[in-house]
């Protein structure tokens, strides 16, 4: 049975080489390519395919984390492989935390993409050993400092990280607080600005590290 694949990748050139390398599978098939996050969710709505092949740097808009917890949120059958060029461990648990079953370095051949495509379409998590031992390793004094950083944040500052951590966009925390999405957007950006991190991926990165302390 041939499996069905959605790849969501802001590079066209990108996307045309995983879908060059997936359709060399037999039991694959590229139903859909999808160029951000919201495009991706919407298009995993109406077509429901197997696996979905995602980045997790996106542009503008909802990231590839944000956009795997609206899958698992919708509660449908895709499986979330995430494809990234992030090697940090941070990132494995932040992904695992939005429900993404695998997890593959864009440095990998063609080889082990389709065996981890396949490894998530069985039910298994495909996921870099090393990456894995790092993401499990003892962090207590990266906790520690990531600790400090969050004490900087007000009580509302928290509550709309928490929410972003969670994968909701503005609108959809603007909706859970009863505050205005301008409001929410303001409160993001100050959020980053004091964790002293590049954008709200990274922000989301470290909430989910401290929310989840490894012992």
């Amino acid at each position: 049975m041939t499996a069905r694949v959605v790849i969501v990748d802001d590079h066209a050139l990108a996307r045309e080489g995983l879908r060059a390398i997936l359709n060399r599978a037999d039991d694959l098939e590229v139903i859909g390519e999808a160029a951000n996050g919201e495009e991706a969710v919407a298009m995993v709505r109406d077509l429901a395919p197997d696996l979905v092949l995602m980045d997790i740097r996106l542009g503008k808009g909802m990231d590839g984390l944000a956009a795997a917890a609206a899958i698992r949120d919708d509660g449908g059958p895709s499986r979330v492989l995430m494809l990234t060029l992030h090697d940090a461990p941070e990132y494995v648990r932040a992904a695992l935390a939005a429900g993404a079953k695998g997890y593959v370095l864009k440095d990998a051949d063609a080889e082990e993409l389709i065996a981890a495509a396949r490894q998530v379409l069985n039910g298994q998590a495909a996921l870099p050993l090393a990456l894995l031992n790092q993401a499990l390793a003892p962090g207590a004094r990266r906790a520690e400092d990531d600790q400090l950083r969050l004490d900087r944040l007000t009580t509302r500052e928290r509550e709309v990280l928490e929410q972003v951590a969670d994968g909701l966009t503005n609108k959809a925390i603007a909706r859970r607080l009863a505050i205005s999405p301008g409001t929410v957007k303001a409160h993001v950006e100050r959020v980053i600005a004091k964790l002293g991190v590049a954008d709200r991926t990274q922000a989301a990165v470290l909430a989910t590290r401290i929310r989840k302390p490894v012992s």
